[in-house]
Order: C-alpha cells, then structure tokens, then sequence
C-alpha cells in the first residue's frame, strides 16, 4: 500500500531537491510514493526469501562503496517529462543526491548501476588473427577481451508520460494494467494520485565501449546497436535467427568506433521471444517447420500472430529513452535492420546517420526465412528487397513430419 503522507514525487522537476527521491519499499508503506517494487521481476524471488526467512523484511541496502565507476550526468532532457518516461534518469545517483532522505530513514535504492568489466566474444578472434582488428591495450586486449563500461537499468514507468508516449488514456492504461497482472497493483485504478509504476519486468543493460565521457560531446561518433533479447541464439548459438550474430557485429562496430576515439553503445532489452516470452516462441518455432511447405518467409509473420494474436510486443516507443538518458541526439553508425526501432528514433528527434546491416556472410542457413521475411516487412535493406522467387523459397528444415 502506497502511504497517504508520501513523499514528493515531481517527475520532470529540473533538480533531484524538486524531483524528490523514488521510494517502492514495501517495508516503508508511509513514504511510498511509486506502485510496485524495487528490482522489476526479481522482486517476486525477494518475497520468497523473506517467506522463507532467509532475508530480513527491514533490511536495507548499504549503499558504501556502490557509486558508478563512470558518471552519467544530468542533461537538459532529464527536466522534460516527456523525454524520459521509462526510467529513473536519477536512479543511478540515489546516494549521492538522495542521501539526506537516506540518512532521515527513508528507504530508496538505486534502479541503475554502472560498474567497468572486461568481455569476451570468441567471435571476434579470427578477426585479430587475420588483422580486421588490431588490440590498443585500452578497448582491445591481446587475448581479445574487450573493455566495457556497464550500467543495469530497472524499468520505472511514469505513467501519464508512458501513456502519452502511446497515445492511450492514462486512465485505460492503468485499468488494463491492472486487469491483466490479475489485480496484482490494486493502487492503479484506486491511487491516480501515485504517476510511477515498477513493473515486475525485466530490464535493460548498456554496454559502452571507449570513454564514456565522450558522450556528452556533440562531436563523438557514436555506433549503437540496440538488441532484444534472444536466449537461444544470444548464449547457445541457436541458427534459426539472427540475433547472435547481428550481436557480435555489433560488438565489431562498437570496438572499432571506439578505437577511432568514438563511443561504442550496446542496448540490451530484455524482451524474450519480441516480448512474447520464449513459451510462445518455441510454439511459433513449431508452427513454422510444420506447416504445410515448411517453414516460409511468406508465412513467418502469419504463424506467429496465429500462435501469440499479435506480431510483435516489443513497442518500441520507449527504447529511446536511454538515449535521452545519456543525451545522445545523434546515432552515426545504427546497427540495426529494424524500421520499427529506427521510425522511434526518429519519432523522438534522434537522427540516424547511417544504418548497418548485418552482412549476408553471418546469416544462418536456418536463419534465411527470417532475414527475407523481415527485409519484404520493410527492414532496412540495402541490397534491396528480395525477388518473389526468394521471398517464397524454403530454408528451413522441416521437422517431427
């Protein structure tokens, strides 16, 4: 429950002082001032440690020694309402800015974290070996990890932004919201009053290659990849898509935007299955090699509406807000084919220098349906679009027949 005497919340306000501090713990109900709770869909596993007494129901967080490694500081976008209406531009700074509502006892925590690792992508050895890419011992190590800086971001959803974002009533919004968790956030359709939602969902991280500082410069060249998740492909190397290896070339571009003395920007969403989930992912995986002809480009989108009712979840309306977030206005080199991410760039004022396709080398044989599906769905296609004996063409391996 949400507390009548909660503190301020003033989304949008020009300093942290007028913003005031976002407090979810549900230890705290008089200072709550957002619905939902800390940590997105892992809040449900922190239920289960306090049932189980394996965690203390008052416990806080000490915050000594988790400040960002890199500073992500405030920009003139952070004071527009509209701009930022999916995360918390302030969530990585709580115990700096938030500190004297800290030490006065109310419970805020930080939704972002920005810590510094090194990565590795087996990938991008052969290309050392043949010299496509050359270490620099700062980005680029001999043994070909690659130096990162890192920040996890929980979704914070302000709710008449995300609702004017979709161009929906604030109030249809809260009350499906509310219908289709099951009731779970009563708060919705009983406390309008209360504008910020954490939704049980998964985050985002970002990956950024070279100096980080140099964002805040309008002259960095950027390289970016946005990348939704894809469990399958994305850690076991499944070949029925792309996304494993559109992500290592993101990688590639990054490392080498970065070595020529740009920033590098890996955006990854977790949005399994285009936000279906992968149940409905390995069904639609089904449907496609058993259908009648086996798995097609002309059906690829058709058998997964009739699976899911709907093509795709991911809405890509909010993506663009951690770019608001680290003020970046101009992306130079988009590795991306997707229309759909690149019209919300552009819908939010972000300018696309240029669009970069994944080379029709890295392709998986099982993976042509898909990549000729989307370019005829109208993906960036800078080969042009399929000719209709390509388009009707199978690919895939049929299956269980």
């Amino acid at each position: 429950m949400a507390g009548q005497g909660a503190i301020p919340l003033h989304w949008g306000a020009p300093s942290p002082a007028e913003r005031g501090p976002l407090v979810a713990s549900p230890a705290e109900p008089r200072y709550r001032n957002a619905l939902g709770s800390y940590s997105g869909s892992y809040a449900l596993y922190r239920a289960l440690a306090v049932a189980t007494r394996a965690l203390a129901r008052d416990h806080r967080p000490d915050l000594t020694d988790t400040a960002p490694t890199n500073l992500i500081a405030p920009n003139p976008l952070w004071a527009d309402p509209a701009k930022i209406v999916s995360l918390d531009p302030w969530g990585h700074l709580v115990g700096e800015v938030f500190g004297e509502h800290i030490r006065a006892g109310v419970d805020t925590r930080p939704t972002i974290a920005i810590t510094r690792a090194q990565i590795a992508t087996p990938e991008l050895r052969p290309l050392l070996a043949d010299g496509t890419l050359r270490p620099d011992g700062v980005v680029l190590l001999a043994n070909g990890e690659i130096r990162v800086t890192k920040a996890a971001i929980d979704p914070v959803w302000h709710l008449p932004g995300v609702a004017a974002r979709f161009g929906v009533p604030e109030d249809e919004l809260r009350r499906t919201l509310f219908e289709e968790t099951g009731g779970m956030f009563p708060e919705l359709v009983t406390r309008p009053d209360i504008e910020v939602l954490l939704p049980p969902i998964g985050g985002t991280t970002v990956y950024f290659f070279g100096e980080v500082e140099r964002i805040a410069d309008p002259g960095t060249v950027i390289a970016c990849r946005v990348h939704d998740e894809c469990n399958g492909s994305d850690v076991f190397g499944s070949d029925i898509c792309t996304c494993r290896p559109y992500l290592v070339h993101g990688i590639k571009v990054c490392v080498a935007t970065a070595q020529q003395g740009g920033v590098g920007i890996i955006v990854y969403n977790r949005k399994e299955g285009r936000a279906l989930g992968e149940v409905t992912k390995f069904l639609v995986y089904n449907a496609r090699k058993r259908q009648s002809g086996g798995d097609r480009a002309d059906t690829y989108f058709r058998r997964t509406e009739c699976v899911a009712g709907v093509q795709d979840m991911r809405f890509q309306e909010l993506m663009p807000d951690v770019f608001h977030w680290l003020g970046i206005r101009r992306i130079d080199r988009w590795v991306s084919m997707s229309n759909l991410k690149h019209d919300a760039l552009r819908a939010q004022g972000i300018e696309v220098v240029e669009q970069v396709a994944i080379p029709d080398r890295l392709i998986p044989l099982d993976a042509a349906v898909e990549i000729e599906a989307k370019k005829a769905a109208g993906y960036f296609a800078p080969s042009g679009m399929p000719a209709p004996e390509e388009l009707n063409r199978t690919r895939g391996r049929a299956f269980d027949e």
